[in-house]
């Protein structure tokens, strides 16, 4: 190259920086790509023990956060003190909780406590459950995940979409109404599994395996969920008697205005339409002013005292408007008995408890992590999965049925200012009184503002505006959410969630096995390369077709890599070919992106050698990763390809091979 300096031996250093002045900014340019090829070329990391990779692998899958760490230089006492507080996170904050904490514990839990208990009844009833048994789940459950959770603000009991949920599968194996026993005994033997699930996925650490429910699937599930239920309510809404058992749109739909003459009752949908405005109201009024929160958090409670008042003055039970008439008073009885230890309604239970546990734990995850979010601390999700299952597990057992966290109590409980888990202790207690002492006074309750309740609860699972942003965002999401959202509401609930799953489950593949690639170019007076379309100034090297490949490359997609690549190829010629530019010699795959490759991707590269070999391209790679270029050399691909086509950046590699294209007529 003209200009550059001599190699005499005796040639002075300041002689060098002298020559290298004078150089223009293209040849200096030229000299520091020349000395970063010969100088830097991609490192291989020096071979470990495959045992030890083998469980290192394994501790980064499953032990990323390193869970014994505390355990590391402690004397045997202290690991077992640390090992209690590991299970029982309340025996390590329990230490410094003081008065100032308690007060805003007790607000919050006194708070969520008046949202809880209309709630609970009406929950029961979309369980197919007595009203009795929804308090259960909100006195034993919230007592054990205090001692358990590890998340500030959850407030447990049941939830709208888990109840819809566990009541239509377990109604679909038997009938509510004719074999109420045999009904509850598969509803707690679903309740045990569901935690017993909870708990494996906890103790195995496979927590990563609800997040394979994408959020555009929860979305569009929750909200169809929210709009069945809403339909369901209709029933004690409108005073209706008769009642469709299925949860589809069509036939809540033609059941409602099918009984429109004879089944309506008028004294039913003026109680209920004037409570469920109360009810709105208060919820606008909460928003609008975040410090009047408690409006709508006992909004509830108050609906049921005013409208069970008037029922019992004005005797409105006697023409025809439906009460919940008796709620069975004192606590938990045990349920131990009625498990199902073997038999078919033990398949049944395994299968019902399983899909309830893991929705309930998706929903309890997503409270949780938000919460941790906003009041800035970590949540150990395997932790939280162990103790909502173990609250489950000890709940079938006392006459419950499946509780997690509740995103409308947590979220008052977040606002009323909850410090700890006291706040469920508290909310526990209250339902505990309630039981003892308060459930005959229930006795007149309307079964329309029940439904009311519900309704006004279940209409902020319809989020339109992440609906909005799911659309925005990614289309495919948007077909996800909105594939979840008719299953719900147009087939039921197991086949929207099955749904959901599906599309969950497509999208993922899709993404495994169609990769994206990129043609780059380079961004003038630059050593960048970037993709052409997002730089459309970025221009193509003349001869030399530079491709990324943005995924790691395994069995799975190892076939439509190689043949993605050749088509690129076959493109950018007949381009060039019109342009007159020269044909491409040279072939530049950008590996930085490929974090692995298994024996089908290498196969598939050595077929793509083969094929550009054939059409008399020579291929090149530029910063093949540490794990990439170890299994290359191992399966001695670098002899094929050559040692010296393999490069450490993209420039590195357009410098070395810019030369060789050679200009054709």
């Amino acid at each position: 190259m003209g200009g550059l300096p001599s190699n005499n031996i005796g040639e002075t250093e300041t002689t060098k920086e002298v020559d290298m002045v004078s150089l223009s900014a293209s040849q200096r340019h030229q000299t520091t790509l020349q000395q970063e090829v010969h100088h830097h070329k991609v490192g291989v990391p020096s071979k470990q023990n495959l045992f030890k990779e083998f469980t290192s692998a394994v501790k980064e899958t499953f032990f990323a956060d390193d869970p014994l760490r505390h355990f590391k230089d402690q004397s045997g006492s202290r690991k077992f003190v640390l090992g209690l507080q590991a299970v029982f996170p309340i025996l390590g904050w329990g230490k410094g909780y003081n008065l100032q904490k308690f007060r805003g514990d007790l607000i919050s839990g006194l708070t969520i406590a008046s949202l809880c208990i209309p709630q609970d009844i009406g929950y029961s009833k979309l369980a197919n459950l007595d009203p009795q048994y929804g308090l259960y789940s909100s006195f034993v459950p919230p007592l054990i995940y205090a001692c358990m959770g590890s998340s500030r603000d959850i407030a447990i009991g049941p939830v709208a979409v888990v109840s819809l949920l566990l009541g239509t599968l377990i109604q679909n194996e038997i009938d509510p109404t004719t074999n109420p026993v045999e009904y509850r005994r598969l509803a707690f033997t679903a309740t045990f599994f569901a935690g017993i699930t909870q708990i494996t996925l906890g103790f195995l650490r496979l927590g990563f395996l609800i997040d394979f429910l994408s959020h555009a699937a929860i979305v569009g599930f929750m909200g169809g969920a929210a709009i069945t239920i809403a339909l369901q309510q209709l029933k004690g809404f409108l005073g209706i008697k008769k009642f469709t058992k299925k949860t589809d749109i069509i036939s809540v739909l033609h059941s409602v205005f099918g009984s429109i003459h004879h089944g309506w009752n008028w004294e039913t949908i003026l109680i209920g339409s004037v409570f469920l405005a109360f009810l709105l109201f208060a919820k606008f009024i909460g928003k609008r002013k975040k410090k009047l929160f408690w409006v709508p958090a006992i909004a509830p409670l108050i609906s049921v005292i005013v409208s069970t008042f008037f029922v019992y003055l004005t005797h409105a039970d006697k023409k025809g408007v439906a009460i919940v008439n008796h709620i069975e008073k004192g606590l938990n009885p045990s349920s131990v008995h009625l498990l199902y230890l073997s038999g078919e309604n033990l398949l049944r239970g395994f299968k019902i408890g399983a899909v309830a546990g893991m929705i309930a734990l998706t929903e309890a995850t997503a409270i949780g992590r938000t919460f941790a979010a906003l009041k800035d601390y970590q949540l150990d999700g395997n932790k939280e999965m162990v103790a909502l299952g173990a609250m489950n597990v000890v709940g079938s057992m006392t006459s419950c049925y499946v509780a997690t966290g509740s995103f409308s109590r947590s979220a008052v409980n977040y606002m009323a200012g909850c410090q700890t888990a006291v706040s469920n202790i508290v909310m526990s207690l209250i339902v505990f009184l309630t039981l003892l002492f308060i459930t005959p006074l229930f006795k007149y309750t309307p079964n329309a503002i029940l439904a009311s309740i519900i309704i006004s609860a279940v209409i902020n699972l319809i989020d339109f505006e992440a609906a909005i942003l799911i659309w925005k965002i990614d289309k495919f999401d948007f077909i996800a959410c909105m594939g979840a959202f008719f299953g719900v509401i147009f087939a039921s609930v197991e086949i929207g969630l099955l749904i959901a799953v599906v599309i969950s489950f497509a999208k993922i593949l899709l993404q495994v096995t169609r990769p994206r690639t990129a043609l780059l170019g380079n961004l003038s007076g630059s050593t960048i390369y970037r993709n052409v379309q997002q730089y459309p100034e970025a221009t193509k090297v003349p001869g030399i077709l530079i491709v990324r490949v943005d995924s790691a490359i395994y069995f799975s997609n190892s076939n439509y890599v190689k043949e993605r690549i050749l088509r690129w190829l076959v493109d950018e010629e007949e381009k060039r070919r019109k342009e007159y530019s020269p044909r491409i010699q040279f072939l530049i795959v950008e590996m930085s992106p490929v974090t692995d490759i298994d024996t089908s991707g290498i196969h598939a590269l050595e077929e793509l050698y083969k094929s550009l070999k054939k059409r008399n391209v020579q291929l090149a790679l530029a910063n093949p990763g540490p794990v990439v270029i170890e299994k290359l050399h191992a399966s001695n691909f670098t002899n094929l390809v050559g040692e010296d086509n393999i490069f450490l950046t993209v420039a590195n590699a357009i410098h070395a091979c810019s030369p060789r294209v050679v200009e054709e007529a």
